[in-house]
This record gives structure tokens, sequence and C-alpha cells, in this order.
């Protein structure tokens, strides 16, 4: 192990009531990854008095293979819209629901709009930052905003404010995410939390169904238009230069377009509380882990150099790469947790074997199992040549985020046209006001001169 402090020594000479509040806080701070690299080394899986943790790359693996055994229980209750079997599709554990669903919605998000996605994150990230004028403070003007963008107009949540958009995403991810038993939260912040959440979630609710009626009444309308005109008036319009205004692609719209039959079980309101889970998903994880990368750059001059390269080719992969191993060093947080159905016995037949027992809440480390030597060669070193499917960043299995290969072009390109700024530096590090979530960040740099005649 590195020459680091012993942190399981400190931690088996603390009291039972010490003992997770030591976890947490090292947990919380800049002494995460090496206690992560104590646990593997010498305690894989620690048992604390408020849940246990998991740190090797094949434990977490192998947990995150089983969503039946360690479920997302502890989601149910921030996801519920009638009760504990309805909500979202992501409160669901490999269920004909969840099946079906994320079948359906993966199918709407069609990986062949990448292209255009990636067209509309860098046209809204460059009017962003040529208003900006060279300063801006980036979480809430651009962090926040250009995901917003993605929401109107490729998911089709538009006609409210974009101030709307980012509170109902952002209390949703606290609650959900943040508010949890293990989150060392008293209980009046625990309670304040889960009253915004509440607070928001009825208008939410009236916002999707009231876009719900006015998408169905503007495609009503436009193919009543395109069926009174026969083919012969549609080619004279055609000869005339005119055409039918082409039809709205977005897909809430493509949702509503499609003829489900009733043996899919898909009525509207399933599709309205997929659309607000497009919402959820999109801006505050966004947020966070483009703040996290553009901060993680600035801090060493050598990789920003790298960066800035990279983000010069027209080729965009290579800088892809540099953001997803910046990543693995800053997620937007260290673990996906879990709550065991049975009682399990993990990494049977090694040293760390240990049996989880039914109603454990398990906190799966996924930063440490990406700094794990089973599937990362050197692991300290940052090397953007890694194995992709090693990576934790959009979680693993039947609950692998259902926007991954939309963040995976939308989360680059926006650090992307930050990093092509010339003189680009920062004003202090990111204020999360002891909070989850990057807050305040205040960027600046030199705004090249307009070329012409003066």
């Amino acid at each position: 192990m590195s020459n680091h402090k012993d942190y399981l020594k400190e931690y088996d000479m603390a009291t039972e009531d010490e003992k997770y509040p030591l976890v947490s806080r090292w947990i919380n701070s800049v002494e995460r990854l090496p206690f992560f690299e104590q646990l593997r080394n010498e305690r894989p899986v620690l048992v604390t008095p408020e849940c246990t943790l998991v740190a090797r790359f094949p434990d977490v693996r192998d947990m995150l293979s089983m969503p039946k055994i360690f479920t997302v229980d502890l989601y149910k209750p921030k996801m519920s819209v009638t009760g504990p079997d309805d909500g979202y599709l992501m409160a669901h554990d490999d269920d004909a629901l969840h099946y079906r669903e994320k079948s359906l919605m993966q199918g709407m998000l069609n990986r062949n709009d990448l292209p255009r996605i990636r067209k509309l994150v860098e046209e809204s990230a460059k009017n962003i930052i040529n208003e900006a004028a060279g300063r801006i403070e980036v979480v809430n003007a651009y962090c926040r905003m250009v995901p917003v963008t993605l929401v109107q107009d490729y998911f089709g949540l538009d006609g409210v404010a974009p101030e709307d958009l980012i509170e109902w995403s952002y209390w949703n991810q606290y609650d959900a995410f943040n508010n949890q038993p293990f989150d060392m939260l008293t209980e009046k912040q625990s309670q304040y939390i889960t009253d915004k959440h509440n607070g928001i979630s009825d208008k939410l609710g009236a916002y999707i169904a009231s876009l719900v009626i006015r998408k169905l009444v503007i495609i009503k309308a436009t193919s009543g238009l395109r069926a009174m005109l026969s083919y012969p008036k549609r080619i004279l319009l055609s000869l005339l230069g005119m055409s039918i205004k082409t039809k709205p692609d977005d897909i809430v719209t493509r949702m509503l377009r499609t003829a489900f039959a009733k043996e899919v079980d898909f009525p509207l309101t399933r599709l309205g509380i997929n659309a607000g889970g497009l919402l959820i998903g999109a801006i505050e994880t966004t947020s966070q882990a483009t703040a996290q990368v553009i901060e993680y750059f600035l801090k060493n001059p050598e990789l920003l150099k790298k960066a800035k390269q990279a983000a010069s080719f027209e080729d965009r992969a290579d800088f892809d790469a540099l953001v997803w191993e910046a990543l693995r060093f800053v997620p937007i947080r260290p673990d996906i947790f879990r709550k065991a159905s049975a009682d399990y016995t993990i990494a049977k037949g090694t040293p760390h074997e240990t049996v989880v027992r039914k109603g454990t809440i398990v906190r799966l480390l996924t930063q440490s199992a990406m700094f794990d030597e089973y599937a990362f060669e050197n692991p300290n070193e940052f090397n953007p040549n890694r194995n992709w499917y090693h990576n934790f960043n959009f979680g693993f299995g039947s609950h692998q985020c259902l926007g991954k290969y939309i963040g995976m072009v939308m989360i680059p390109e926006m650090i992307r046209q930050i990093l092509l700024q010339p003189e680009l530096e920062d004003k202090g590090p990111i204020n999360y006001k002891k909070g989850p979530f990057p807050e305040e960040y205040h960027l600046k740099w030199r705004v090249p001169e307009a070329s012409g005649n003066h």
C-alpha cells in the first residue's frame, strides 16, 4: 500500500458510534482514494454499523449484476407516483415494467441521433460562451443551462421556464440519491430536502400532463393538414417552392406518435412518467460532471495542455477519452447504493468472503473499483486509453443510465467548448455550499479581438 495513514487502525480503535462517521468523512474528503486503496488491499468488504462497503472490482460488478438480490428499494419511496409498485422504471428491479419501459425508451433515444445531439450541444454552448464575453459563473449559467437546451429541444419538454426544469431535476436528484440513511443528515436537513422534492412534484406532474395534451393537439393538427392535401396538391406546392411544415421531432412527440398495442401496457400515464424521467436524469448529473472535469483539468496544467490540443482536433475521440479518464478521478459520486433482499455471500472462496444479511444497505464503491488493479493496470496513473467497459460512471447492469450514450457526447462537448477558450483560468475552487452538487464556479478567459479593419 502507498505511504498513507492507517485508516483501518483508526477505524478499529473507534467506538461503535464513531465508526461510520469516520468512514463518511474519509469518503467525502481528499482522503477518499487512499482510504479506498487500503480497503482493497486489506479489507475489501467493510461491515460498518450503518452499512457495508464493498471495494473491489469483481465484487462490485458481481453485485450490480443481481438486481433482485441487491435492490433499489431505497429509491422507491423517492420515485413513487401512486404507490410503492408504481413510479419511474429505475425504481423497479428486473421486473416486467422495468424491462419493457427501458427497452421502449432506448428505442426512442435512437443512437443515430448522436451527431444531431452533439451539434445541438455545441451550438448552445457556443452561444452562452460568446455572450459571457470572457467571464462566467459556469455552474448556473452554463453547466445547468446547456442540458436544459437538450431537454427542451431534443427531449421535447418545452413551453416552460429553464429555471423550473433545473429546480425539478435538482430536488429529485437530491432526495433520491443524497438523502439516504447513510448520508449523515440531521432529521431537519433530511425533512427539508423531502419537503422541497414533494413541493415540486405536483408542479412537475401538472406540467407533464399539460405538455402531453399540447403535443397531442399539435400532432393531430399537423396530421390533419397533411391528410387534407392530396398527392397532386403536394406536388404542386413543391413545384411552387412551398412545403408542408416538417413534422416536429422530439422524444415526447415520438412517443405520442407511436401506436402501442394495448398489450404493450404503455398508456399515456406511463408515457408521462417516462417523459419526466428524461428530465430528472439529464441536468444535475451533467452539470456536476462537467464542472468537476473542467476544474480537474485546470488543476493539472500538463493534462490541460493535452486536453486543449485534443479539443482542437476534428475527430473528438481523443478528447472524449481524456474526459472519461478524468471522471475516474472526479466522478459525480464514489458509489452506487443498494439494499439486500436476501442473505448473500459475496467473494465466496476468497479471504474476504462475507455474508451480507437481508436488509443490509450496501455501498458499492464504484470509484474504488475503477482503481482496482484487477481491471486497471497502474490505476493511479492518468491513462485515457483504458477499457471503456470497466468504467462505472454510468452505472452497470440493468440500472445503467438510460441516457448513457447521450451523456457520452454531451458532457465531453460541453467541456470541450470551455477548454477551447484562450488563457482559461478559474478564480477559485468549486463551491459546493455544503451540499452534494457544484453550486458556484467562476471562470475567465481572454476574448480574442474581432477581426477586420478598425
